[in-house]
């Protein structure tokens, strides 16, 4: 049986992506040299490296569910300084979520969402 799904992403730059995930509150609890692992809470994200990757033409992406209080996590976002994607502001969708997105380092989206 399945017990949990673990997305795996890449990365270019090492240390540039565990301070970008760390300002995201992840805690990185891994290091193998090119492959790196990460908790946020019950969560875990794999990192894989992949320097031949060119972010602009990445396609990878990822959700991330909030379980309350999406509106203070952004503004924590924005406090931080961490850029939100061009298109990716807080808002409510027709999905019932109300949804804001980033782009990491590597080109991958991330899409944080909560439920309303």
């Amino acid at each position: 049986m399945i017990s949990q799904i673990i997305p795996k992403l890449p990365f270019i730059d090492k240390q540039n992506t565990i301070d970008y995930y760390k300002n995201l509150g992840f805690e990185f609890t891994a290091d193998y040299g090119n492959y790196l692992i990460a908790v946020y809470n019950n969560s875990e994200v794999h990192f894989f490296e992949f320097k031949e990757l060119t972010p602009a033409k990445s396609d990878f992406m990822l959700y991330l569910k909030i379980s309350n209080n999406i509106d203070k996590f952004y503004q924590q976002i924005q406090d931080k300084g961490i850029a939100i994607h061009p298109n990716g502001s807080l808002e409510s969708k027709s999905w019932s979520m109300k949804e804001f997105s980033l782009i990491d380092p590597a080109g991958t989206l991330l899409t944080f969402g909560e439920k309303i």
